[in-house]
């Protein structure tokens, strides 16, 4: 096992120092308003690039934009950027009175108390059925926003749930790229890894809708929850539920939104030919941002993997962590460690993958219990982190239809990954072993 250079992590110091800085500064010392969402976060990423470009003299200039390129040259990285500008059309189609149709529509058929929990159960299913969490938060959080506009819940907390539910299905989904990661990297079936899964991931689900409902007895309902709805409207948000549910690509789902969306906002007369093509570019420069940043961690991290980092982080959690009980959750921090670097839950686990696996090995851990534990501590963080795909995609959902959040104003109503985190732990040193001594 290398030891690496742990001086190579130094870019991610330096923009967690910037972010978290400057966040800081502007939100509890200055008193601006979403002092958060003011930070320049690309900004924070070039400050890192630079640092990290500027390490290691022994590779050249060129041979590091080599080393960048590398690591874009990735599916899940295209497949990601290509799902925001998707999502982005298809925000930008809908628009806001789409999204508050389906809102007042769920709040005509079930009581406004229980509209958060409903917001949840459905990301739970669709995340599941998708296979995607990205996905799933971008075809919701605008439900989750119109919801809380029209029944007095906080912002944060609808789209926190939405979140919560997106990375319930993330974990569990046969088709998600987290499953199929750490299933194939430890050698098990996905029905095994799936079943190992269920029992720390559902428990946590429902302690979740337990806090939600509380939380949903104690908030009063001010102001009109029932309004006007055009229910056609609802129809592109009922194609994608549907369509998701139903287990469609995420590409399939989002262009059939958006096509629908198209047809029914032009020929119902919500507008223009030209007003539309405006709209559905106003959508894609919306994430441009969010794609910006997927890139440039990409970039960063693939000169931090060159350096050295990451056999750094892999060499110190394996000298730590000894005992079998140790060393499942030797791994969850492992896996959640190169989640913290990476901002990208498969890229975490396909680069824990082989270090996991020879812990496996040593601390006698089953191949479906370690695929579970990768998959699950790597969901937990990457629901998490404010800088994840999940966080700025939601942020950019909800920016888009005119209203405005921090990550760090979501963080505190993110139950379902603490719940996650504490199933988790209970799982791996309360809940007594099946010694069955096989493995399927």
């Amino acid at each position: 096992m290398k030891k690496g250079r742990i001086s190579a992590l130094l870019p991610i110091l330096v923009f967690l120092a910037f972010y978290l800085g400057f966040g800081i500064t502007f939100e509890y010392i200055m008193k601006i308003p979403m002092g958060f969402y003011n930070v320049p976060i690309i900004v924070a990423f070039l400050a890192s690039i630079f640092v990290a470009c500027i390490q290691n003299r022994a590779v050249s200039f060129d041979e590091k934009l080599e080393i960048m390129a590398g690591g874009l040259a990735d599916k899940n990285i295209i497949t990601m950027l290509l799902i925001f500008l998707t999502a982005g059309v298809f925000v930008g189609v809908v628009g806001r009175s789409s999204a508050e149709s389906v809102a007042y529509f769920m709040l005509s058929i079930i009581p406004a108390r229980f509209s958060v929990v409903v917001l949840f159960i459905v990301a739970c299913f669709v995340s599941t059925a998708m296979g995607t969490s990205v996905g799933t938060i971008t075809l919701i959080t605008p439900i989750a926003a119109a919801v809380s506009s029209a029944s007095g819940f906080g912002l944060p907390l609808c789209v926190a749930s939405v979140m919560g539910g997106a990375m319930f299905g993330d974990n569990l989904s046969f088709i998600s790229d987290t499953t199929i990661a750490a299933c194939n990297g430890q050698g098990c079936r996905m029905k095994d890894k799936f079943r190992e899964n269920f029992l720390i991931a559902f428990p946590a689900a429902v302690v979740t809708l337990v806090i939600i409902l509380i939380m949903s007895f104690n908030t009063e309902i001010n102001g009109l929850v029932y309004n006007d709805y055009n229910l056609v409207q609802i129809i592109p948000y009922l194609l994608v539920l549907i369509g998701g549910i139903a287990g469609f690509n995420v590409f399939l789902v989002l262009i059939t939104g958006i096509v629908s969306g198209m047809v029914i906002m032009t020929f119902t007369g919500q507008i223009t030919a030209i007003g539309l093509i405006t709209n559905i570019g106003s959508g894609v420069s919306g994430m441009f941002e969010t794609c910006m940043v997927a890139v440039l961690v990409s970039a960063m991290c693939a000169l931090i993997r060159e350096y050295g980092g990451f056999d750094a982080l892999l060499y110190g959690i394996k000298k730590v962590f000894k005992g079998k009980k140790a060393g499942q959750l030797g791994m969850g921090l492992l896996v959640g460690t190169m989640d913290i670097a990476t901002a990208n839950n498969t890229v975490a686990i396909v680069m824990a993958n082989p270090i996991a696996k020879e812990m496996a090995e040593n601390y006698g851990i089953t191949p479906r219990k370690t695929a579970s534990l990768l998959d699950t501590f790597s969901c937990i963080f990457q629901g998490i982190i404010p800088y994840g795909a999940q966080m700025l995609v939601a942020i950019s959902a909800v920016s888009e239809l005119g209203y405005s959040i921090s990550a760090f104003q979501i963080l505190p109503k993110l139950f379902y990954p603490m719940m996650l985190m504490l199933s988790s732990l209970i799982w791996i040193f309360l809940i007594p072993e099946k010694r069955d001594g096989k493995e399927k």
